[in-house]
């Protein structure tokens, strides 16, 4: 299985808008990041005026040993100036910090929120293109290395560029000389900077891709471990990872190689700096030239340690931004893709139906339904009963745009009837129900719901008129009570109770360690996939839909089991639209209509008896005279 994570190597595309668009999530705090870079220019400007103290410190002591008279008051005078000046930065440091790292968490906070809230909103193709282990690495290793640059990076920059300017002014001040010197070997630390962040640059962005891959990888092996078991697939899952891991480790060998003989290279450099100015300091101290003095050069000497630093640590944190740039391009892409289109301008209200057919408008839940249709051209809103009508009239659908699924389906389903779907895997049964729901929007052909075209109701409306259960059943962590009542949040206890019951769920939830209130984890892993099953349905029942969609919801459950919910479900079913997707023919024997669908039309359609007489493609499969498959 090649690795589904596979998007080229890239830098951040256009990092100073990238910039622009994370300091726009920084809204509220100009006040504190203004304080944020008064406490950091204090904190720089206190190392360097600690430096500049050495001087007049160090020259005290040597007038001592000249005259013989000590400055007592001027020497302890300095040292509680430099107490101070010390107490100040490091009180300056702390409230920077703790500042930056209250504006980094929430500013993450704020782009996880618009993260979420567009992939709650993206439509379903959006899914179908990405692993959920690459979705996944949005929000951890990207948003990791986001947070790294805004609590650290940021700060340290503004930090090491006051440092710079502020002692390259000082050493300026005490001796022109000195200061080509520093000039010269700082053209060359910008060379070598240059040289090895490129590369470090390229190994971090790669790191992060592998990174992605291998953790989209581990998390489909985790959701499919059952499988992998079942296939004995162990081995071939290790081989699969060990590449993935070694891409990895590269990658990472690649980046840290580069970052990690950094700092040793520009250590030893700074060590050459520094003895080369003791030298030069020591012979212009002993010449007299420029007034040098011990006190000067010891500072100094200083001053080269805190001259280099700096620019070390920006050029460490050059790999952070960059790769941070690269992961908020990744996670501002998906912020920015096109949300799920919805044009639909009729809505689902609740409604007081009279005997005669007349409706109103209620504001309070009635138990019954109307479709409230805005008519823009004379501005007039006439209310439709929800029935559940459903037309299909010669639609055409396909996934990709050269590979159509659907050919030409037409159909008519009224309130009170159960349609089948039957036909081999791929003949397009599951995809009838995808586009009733509108998961995807149908191209040619239209689909009427109690006569209304589906693309003129908003999305969110029309599915709320539907329930269904799905073969992959998913159950979300929190009680029994909850997964159930997740089909109607505002449903009392009573209504839960009723909903399992009629599920045929009551039996088992009641035998549970807690009941209803029993906890469910791991999507429901200490439940049979049958119980699961019959928690979904519960589910579907309590929404209380006029259109039901059963897509192989039974598929998991036993014969006798089966045989109990179809009993509760007639009852369900009273009045409502249903639509059920079966490979297991004795499941749809008492639907109104079964459509035997292949290669997406429909090749046969009638109630059981009708088909079984025809003895064509359903009377062959139900006889056995072939398989579904």
């Amino acid at each position: 299985m090649p690795p589904r994570n596979t998007r080229p190597m890239q830098k951040p595309g256009n990092a100073g808008a990238t910039i622009k668009r994370i300091f726009s999530y920084m809204y509220g705090f100009k006040v504190l990041f203004v304080f944020v870079v008064i406490g950091v220019i204090i904190s720089a400007f206190a190392g360097i005026a600690g430096n500049y103290l050495l001087k007049p410190l160090i020259d005290n002591i040597e007038e001592s040993f000249k005259t013989g008279h000590w400055d007592k008051p001027a020497f302890i005078g300095i040292l509680g100036a430099m107490a101070g000046i010390y107490a100040l930065g490091a009180l300056s440091s702390f409230m920077y910090q703790r500042l930056m790292m209250k504006i980094s968490t929430t500013t993450l906070m704020r782009i996880r929120n618009d993260l979420f809230t567009k992939m709650e909103a993206l439509p379903i193709r959006f899914f179908d293109k990405h692993t959920h282990g690459e979705l996944m690495s949005l929000y951890t290793n990207d948003t990791d290395t986001l947070r790294e640059m805004l609590s650290n990076s940021i700060a340290q920059v503004i930090s090491s560029a006051v440092t710079i300017v502020g002692v390259f002014t000082a050493m300026l001040i005490y001796s022109w000389q000195l200061t080509i010197l520093v000039v010269v070997m700082l053209f060359v630390i910008i060379r070598v900077i240059s040289f090895i962040g490129s590369r470090s640059g390229k190994g971090f962005i790669a790191q992060q891709k592998a990174l992605g891959r291998a953790n989209g990888y581990i998390e489909e092996m985790i959701d499919g471990q059952k499988v992998v078991k079942v296939f004995c697939h162990e081995e071939i899952s290790c081989a699969e990872f060990d590449a993935l891991n070694e891409e990895l480790c590269q990658a990472a060998t690649r980046a840290n190689t580069f970052a990690n003989i950094l700092m040793p290279i520009m250590n030893n450099l700074s060590y050459l700096h520094y003895a080369m100015t003791a030298i030069v300091g020591g012979i212009m101290t002993v010449k007299g030239i420029g007034g040098m003095t011990v006190g000067t050069v010891v500072s100094y000497l200083q001053f080269t340690r805190s001259f280099s630093q700096p620019i070390t640590q920006v050029s460490q944190q050059l790999n952070s931004v960059l790769t941070a740039l690269a992961g908020a391009e990744r996670i501002f892409a998906v912020i920015d893709e096109e949300p799920e289109a919805d044009e639909g301008y009729v809505t689902l209200v609740n409604a007081h139906i009279t005997e005669d057919g007349q409706i109103t408008e209620s504001e309070e839940r009635t138990g019954r339904w109307a479709w409230r249709h805005p008519h823009q051209a004379d501005g007039s809103v006439t209310y439709t009963e929800v029935r559940g009508n459903v037309e299909l009239d010669d639609v055409y659908f396909g996934y990709e745009p050269n590979k159509t699924v659907l050919n030409g389906i037409s159909l008519y389903a009224k309130p009170g009837q159960k349609i089948a779907f039957v036909g081999s895997t791929g003949a397009g049964k599951t995809t009838i129900t995808n586009l009733i729901n509108r998961f995807y929007d149908v191209p040619d052909g239209k689909i009427r719901y109690d006569g209304i075209n589906i693309n003129k109701i908003r999305k969110s409306d029309l599915r709320r008129s539907q329930s269904i259960v799905l073969q992959d059943t998913h159950l979300f962590t929190g009680t029994v009570m909850d997964n159930i009542r997740y089909g109607k949040l505002d449903a009392t206890d009573e209504e839960v109770y009723a909903a399992a019951k009629l599920a045929n769920a009551d039996s088992f939830i009641v035998h549970l360690e807690n009941g209803y209130d029993t906890m469910l984890t791991a999507d429901g892993a200490n439940l049979s996939q049958g119980q699961r099953q019959l928690l979904a349905i519960a589910r579907a029942a309590i929404a209380d839909p006029p259109v039901l969609i059963l897509d192989e919801a039974t598929s998991s459950i036993d014969t006798r089991t089966e045989a109990l919910i179809e009993k509760g479900m007639d009852s369900l079913m009273e009045g409502r639209t249903v639509f059920v997707i079966a490979h297991r023919l004795s499941t749809v024997r008492n639907s109104q209509a079964i459509m035997v669908l292949e290669h997406g039309k429909i090749i046969e359609r009638g109630d059981h008896s009708e088909l079984i007489a025809q003895k064509g493609k359903y009377y062959q499969l139900y006889t056995g005279m072939f398989e579904l498959s």
